[in-house]
C-alpha cells in the first residue's frame, strides 16, 4: 500500500502506540515512524524490541518532520504535551491522540496547536487489560471501531487523510460530535469500568466470602469484572476526571435501574425480571451481529483472539 504519511510521530508508547505501529508497519502507511515516551526504562525497552524506527529522548525531536502527530498519553497529561512540543510541529502537519475523552481533550490541547497545524482528535474503540511498549499488536484495530471527532471548521482533507490512515489499520471510521462522543462512551465504556472496579472491590471488602474462595470459585461474569478492572489505573482516573458529567448521567440512571431490579427480587416480580433480561439479551445479540465479539465458547477469548485477551469494554490501554 502507498503510505498516507511520510513520518508519523507517537507520543507515549502503550497499548495503543505499539500497536499502531506494528499494523502502521503490516500495511506500509508510513515512511518511518517515530516514537517518544517520557520513562527512559520505558524507551530503552522500546529500542530493545524494535519498536518505532528511531525512539526519540524528547518529544521534539519524535515530533520534527513529522506529518502525523499522535498522542497517546492519558488524557489528563495531553495539554501538557501539547504545549512542550507546539513550537516544533510542522506546518500542514495533523495532530492527534488516541483519548477515550473528547471534550476534554479538545479544551486542552486545542489552545496550543500553532495555525497551520490540522487538530483532529480520534478515539480507537480498541484495548485490553495490558499496557506497556510489549503489549501491541497489529491487529488490535481489526474491525473495531475509531472515532475523529474534529472540531468545526475544521478543514476535510486532514480528516479525510486521517480516515484513510485508520481504515488501513483495520477500522471502522465514524465522525462525532465530541459532547455525543462522550456521552456514548460513558455508556459502552467509562460507566461499565466504574462498575467493574466497584463490584470486584465489593468482592474484596465482603468478609464472608475469602479470598481464596473468590480466585477459587470466580464464575465467567466475576472474571470479566477482573479482566476490566485490570486496566491501567492512571488512565481511568483521567477519564473519570475529564468525562465527569456524562458520567455521572449514566450513573444516576444505572441507579435507577439498580434500585427498580432490587425492587423487583425483593417483591418476587418475575415478570419485571424476565422481561428486563428479555430486552437485555437482544443488545447482547445485536453486539455479536454487528461483529463486535463472538458467540463462540467463553466468548472465543481463549481461541479465537490474536494477541492479548480483549477488553470486552472497549479501552484499557494507557
Amino acid at each position: 500500500m502507498t503510505p498516507v504519511y511520510d513520518r508519523v510521530a507517537l507520543i507515549g508508547l502503550g497499548l495503543i502506540a505499539s500497536s499502531m505501529f506494528h499494523a502502521i508497519r503490516r500495511a506500509g502507511l508510513a515512511d518511518e515512524v517515530t516514537g517518544y515516551t517520557r520513562t527512559q526504562a520505558t524507551r530503552d525497552t522500546a529500542r530493545r524490541i524494535g519498536l518505532c524506527d528511531r525512539v526519540c529522548d524528547s518529544a521534539a525531536e519524535a515530533v520534527a518532520g513529522a506529518d502525523l502527530v499522535v498522542l497517546c498519553v492519558p488524557v489528563g497529561a495531553m495539554g501538557a504535551v501539547a504545549a512542550e512540543i507546539a513550537p516544533h510541529l510542522a506546518p500542514g502537519a495533523t495532530l492527534s491522540d488516541v483519548g477515550s475523552v473528547k471534550r476534554a481533550v479538545i479544551d486542552a490541547v486545542g489552545p496550543h496547536v500553532p495555525g497551520g497545524v490540522h487538530f483532529v482528535p480520534a478515539h480507537p474503540l480498541a484495548g485490553t487489560e495490558h499496557s506497556g511498549p510489549e503489549s501491541g499488536f497489529a491487529e488490535l484495530f481489526d474491525n473495531r471501531w475509531c472515532l475523529l471527532v474534529p472540531p468545526p471548521g475544521t478543514a476535510p482533507e486532514p480528516v479525510a487523510r486521517l480516515r484513510a490512515f485508520w481504515e488501513a489499520l483495520g477500522s471502522h471510521v465514524e465522525t462525532m460530535e465530541p459532547d455525543h462522543h462522550d456521552l456514548v462512551l460513558a455508556v459502552t465504556s467509562h460507566a461499565p469500568h466504574l462498575i467493574a472496579y466497584t463490584m470486584v472491590g465489593v468482592a474484596d471488602d465482603l468478609g464472608r466470602v475469602t479470598d481464596s474462595e473468590v480466585i477459587k470459585y470466580s464464575a465467567a461474569g466475576f472474571r470479566d469484572f477482573t479482566r476490566i478492572a485490570a486496566s491501567d489505573p492512571t488512565m481511568w482516573r483521567d477519564v473519570f476526571l475529564t468525562n465527569k458529567d456524562a458520567t455521572l448521567e449514566i450513573l444516576g440512571r444505572f441507579t435507577e435501574e439498580l434500585f427498580a431490579l432490587q425492587r423487583a427480587i425483593r417483591t418476587g416480580d418475575g415478570d419485571h425480571l424476565f422481561d428486563y433480561f428479555t430486552r437485555t439479551r437482544e443488545i447482547r445479540r445485536g453486539i455479536i451481529e454487528a461483529g463486535q465479539d463472538t458467540d463462540a465458547p467463553d466468548f472465543g477469548r481463549a481461541s479465537a483472539q490474536r494477541g492479548p485477551e480483549p477488553d470486552p469494554a472497549g479501552r484499557g490501554d494507557g
